[in-house]
């Protein structure tokens, strides 16, 4: 059941309050829907991802010890899964994810570029997730060529960080991919050069041809052939390229909203409006009119809607390209956007104990009987 709804009518949508956890809902009922589901080829890497976000911080993943040193109190801090699958580690995850980023991008402008394809692809990709490999090489390629075609004899090369998602607001299989790209390029014998204009009706053009080339050699012409000139009647103007016009500087929030759908479960708990123990209702904001949507579906299929996007083991969902992904001859004479002696800091920042002391402005290690610092004492697995 879907519905619109109207903000000032929706409190549910402001309060970001979690009252239903993902890791209780498949709890209840994942045993349930395998059996039920037999059929449906659940792969392997689903499973594990599921096993372990229902086992985060339970004794079944093991725990620290901690005793105060003042009175002997004792603590036990339950381990956490690890799991992107999971919305707390998933958490973690992104923090680090972005941090990581941070500190390997230069102090320029960079502009945020979506590449989507024809839905009429999608399949194939869910299909065979090896083909996703196609999507980061033919959004990268499109962007190199872009810049080199513009000074041959320089060969400009930008930087570029690409980013996989499948899925849009309302968790339904969409794979497309966001870059986050240098207003500029390093070139044979320029350091830096500004490039203010990309663009972007060249950009769709130029994916689309190198995307359903990539496509046809890889799946086979005879099979494909059809299908590819479909879409080129059906899209004659290229596959749609979104960015925004300009972006003064590479902001933690760019990164972070780029990054966030890598390490996350699709659905923000957040979201969750209502779960009755069979029904599950949330909602989400369409991209086309930003209206507020409110979906109710039966457990199961809030399942199927969710595990689809789990990605396969060591997959990388990030990429690095042009002079982002090794150093190129010019990098010592550029200004990093974090200097080298911060980074220390910063990760410290993303520690297991700060990112709570940060969240929920309590302290893990701190006694509960006289509030000193509590020392780790063993590990059980």
């Amino acid at each position: 059941m879907i519905k619109e709804i109207k903000w000032h009518n929706s409190n549910f949508i402001k309060d970001r309050t979690i009252k239903f956890r993902l890791k209780d809902i498949f709890a209840e009922h994942w045993d349930n829907f395998v059996k039920s589901y037999s059929n449906l080829d659940i792969r392997p890497v689903i499973h594990k991802e599921v096993k372990k976000m229902i086992s985060c911080r339970t004794s079944e993943l093991g725990y620290s010890v901690y005793e105060c040193p003042d009175c002997g109190e004792i603590k036990f801090s339950y381990h956490t899964c690890k799991s992107r699958f999971c919305p707390s580690c998933g958490n973690k995850y992104v923090r680090k994810r972005t941090e990581a980023i941070l500190q390997k991008c230069y102090n320029c402008k960079h502009r945020h570029i979506v590449f989507t394809i024809s839905d009429y692809l999608w399949p194939y990709f869910r299909k065979d997730r090896k083909l996703l490999d196609l999507l980061f090489k033919a959004s990268s390629q499109t962007i190199l060529s872009w810049f080199k075609d513009k000074y041959k004899k320089e060969h400009y090369i930008p930087g570029i960080i690409a980013v996989l998602h499948t899925y849009g607001r309302d968790m339904k299989w969409n794979p497309h991919i966001h870059t986050i790209v240098t207003e500029g390029a390093m070139g044979k014998n320029n350091v830096f050069k500004k490039f203010d204009f990309i663009s972007y009706d060249a950009l769709r053009k130029r994916f689309q041809k190198i995307l359903l080339d990539l496509l046809e050699k890889e799946i086979g012409k005879k099979d494909f052939k059809a299908l590819k000139n479909f879409i080129y009647k059906k899209s004659n103007k290229g596959f749609y390229v979104y960015a925004e016009k300009k972006c003064s500087s590479l902001t933690e929030t760019m990164i972070e909203y780029a990054v966030r759908y890598t390490g996350k479960p699709a659905m923000a708990e957040s979201r969750i409006i209502d779960y009755d123990g069979e029904f599950v209702t949330f909602w989400y904001q369409k991209h086309e009119d930003n209206k507020f949507v409110e979906e109710k579906i039966h457990v199961f299929e809030f399942f199927k809607r969710l595990i689809i996007h789990i990605p396969n083991e060591n997959f990388k969902t990030v990429r690095y390209y042009g002079i982002y992904s090794k150093k190129h001859k010019f990098h010592d004479k550029m200004i990093m956007l974090i200097k080298h002696q911060t980074h220390k800091l910063r990760n410290s920042l993303n520690s297991w104990r700060m990112m709570i002391l940060k969240d929920f402005d309590i302290d893990p290690i701190s006694c509960p009987k006289c509030g000193n610092q509590m020392i780790w004492q063993y590990r059980v697995c």
